[in-house]
């Protein structure tokens, strides 16, 4: 029973990462990290500083919200 939890719990930790329930507006991008990167800072400065120290790496805008941001705003009809 012990190891059936122990299995059960491996699993669960194992699973993938639930999505963040908002786009974080900064990522960084390169050093292997695949697409998107890791979208998880709040400030730029957050984003540096985990930038700095990894080879090939750099701080951008997320994707997502700065594709959010471009849309143009509806034509108003008289």
């Amino acid at each position: 029973m012990r190891i059936a939890l122990l299995v059960v719990f491996m699993v669960a930790g194992l699973a993938p990462a639930a999505h963040a329930e908002r786009d974080y507006p900064w990522c960084v991008f390169g050093g292997g990290l695949g697409f998107p990167g890791e979208c998880m800072y709040s400030t730029r400065e957050q984003c540096l500083a985990s930038s700095s120290g990894r080879w090939n790496t750099y701080c951008d805008i997320n994707p997502r919200v700065r594709f959010q941001q471009q849309t143009p705003a509806p034509r108003r009809t008289r």
